[in-house]
């Protein structure tokens, strides 16, 4: 069994810093909120329960990551069981054709955090925070790989690099960036910055890494193509980002936290519907989501799982809201039952 160790130690001025297993907790540790990312350990994934999906471009994958591609079944997707000492799961990308990238294709999983929760890092402004960014990589390819962090607007973007010495090993990579002092960061609902992984990026949005810039460049020049070999792969999980210029091991959170997290912008909600009178005539159902979303969701049926006399039914976008939603029934309708989708991602 580990030990857990808190030590005290005086500092220059004379007062007392806890330190724990060595670590000197962050304001942000404090708070529970260390790793700005979601779902940084690849534990969920609602809409594939770990199947293997060909991604359109905009597509999510696992929770919180979204893919992105110049041109259609370049690559394919799952959380996947391949993971590093302390993980359970892993995002697997595998290739499926030899690529060739042109000057504007793009090819990349990108993950968006919302701007109320990267707020105080003061991006944009003359007090911008350092901030890290921590992960573990495994891939059948070698050599200088690529990302990028990149504002809402995408005209600021700091493009960076990290190495895989050693092909279908696991590597962690530490990429430390220095607040960014100009452009427009959002600190609200809506986007408060992107970073994108690279697995195959044009020049047009490649720039030189380790410096800001104002375009959109969305990983190094020179970085690694993962698309341009047929079944290569490349694995990726312990994802954090947290301020300050020091990683610090991985922040893990109760699976029941991390999913509420997740919810905020997915979720999958069952749901039942009843005719309202002996005519059959119409009526509407109010359902409440698990947990209250970033904004209004857009809903869609995914699975019928009972149904009596129906012939479908529609939700009202003027009545769907963060904390639930409406389901008006046609008039055929008696019984339904089923599994709706509710989206209100970044």
């Amino acid at each position: 069994m580990s030990e857990l160790k808190v030590n005290a130690v005086v500092d220059a001025a004379g007062g007392n810093t806890a330190t724990i297993n060595g670590m000197t907790p962050t304001a942000d540790s404090l708070q529970g909120f260390r790793n700005r990312i979601i779902n940084g350990d690849m534990r969920i994934d609602q809409r594939n329960a770990g199947a293997s999906v060909t991604p359109a471009s905009g597509d999510y994958t696992l929770d919180r990551f979204q893919a992105f591609l110049s041109a259609s079944s370049k690559y394919s997707v799952q959380r996947d069981t391949t993971a590093p000492a302390g993980f359970t799961n892993s995002l697997k990308v595998t290739s499926l054709a030899a690529t060739s990238v042109a000057s504007g294709d793009y090819y990349m999983i990108e993950h968006k955090i919302e701007g109320f929760n990267v707020a105080d890092l003061a991006w944009g402004t003359a007090n911008a925070k350092t901030i890290t960014l921590s992960f573990q990589v495994y891939s059948s390819l070698t050599g200088t790989f690529g990302g990028a962090v990149l504002n809402s607007a995408s005209n600021r973007s700091y493009p960076f690099t990290y190495s895989v010495a050693s092909a279908n090993t696991w590597t962690t990579a530490t990429v430390t960036i220095p607040g960014d002092t100009s452009g427009t960061w959002l600190t609200n609902n809506g986007t408060g910055l992107y970073i994108s992984f690279s697995l195959g990026m044009g020049s047009t949005y490649s720039g030189t890494a380790g410096s800001w810039a104002g375009a959109q460049y969305w990983s190094a020049t020179g970085a690694v193509s993962v698309v341009g070999t047929s079944g290569a792969t490349f694995y990726l999980t312990g994802v954090q980002l947290e301020a300050g210029s020091v990683a610090t091991p991985f922040e893990r959170r109760p699976y029941g936290t991390e999913l509420a997290l997740c919810q905020r912008y997915y979720q999958e909600v069952i749901g039942a519907n009843g005719g309202v009178n002996a005519n059959f005539e119409a009526g509407i159902t109010q359902i409440n989501f698990n947990t209250q979303m970033r904004s209004a969701p857009t809903m869609a049926e995914k699975t019928v799982l009972a149904q009596s006399n129906t012939s479908g039914v529609s939700f009202d976008p003027s009545l769907t809201f963060g904390t639930g939603f409406y389901v008006a029934m046609t008039a055929a309708y008696w019984y339904r039952r089923s599994i709706s989708t509710a989206s209100a991602e970044l």
